[in-house]
């Protein structure tokens, strides 16, 4: 954690529409999934790419927010909270964090950015941990 900058760049963020089909393809046994309140996380591991850091989606219903608004606050409490615990995945060396990532927001309402930043830094460090076998 030691100089990453504290930003979330377009080169961060996921927008190939083929990657993205691949997250959400349904019985998939490359994609991988937990939940951790308010969110859904899928992510892929692939070969590692230039960036050490993944691609990431974020997700707000529109089924469970029906003004634009109230989508647009959650999914940037989400990306903030994101950017600042980012560093976690990170934290330990050797292990390579997923190429790509979604989160989903589950939540029937808005919750607080102390509930997502909570959520997120577990997440983050879940993600960021060494896989015991």
């Amino acid at each position: 954690m030691d100089s990453l900058k504290q930003t979330f760049k377009k080169n961060e963020r996921l927008r190939s529409r083929k990657t993205i089909d691949r997250l959400f393809k349904r019985g998939s046994t490359e994609v991988h999934t937990f939940y951790l309140f308010p969110f859904r996380v899928l992510y892929i591991y692939d070969s590692p790419a230039e960036s050490s850091l993944p691609e990431v989606l974020f997700s707000v219903s529109k089924r469970n927010f029906k003004k634009a608004v109230d989508r647009n606050l959650i999914r940037r409490r989400c990306r903030e909270s994101y950017r600042l615990h980012k560093a976690l995945l990170l934290q330990y060396p050797g292990v390579l964090p997923p190429s790509s990532m979604a989160f989903l927001y589950l939540a029937k309402e808005k919750s607080a950015y102390d509930v997502i930043d909570k959520a997120m830094s577990k997440i983050l460090a879940k993600l960021a941990k060494p896989v015991q076998s």
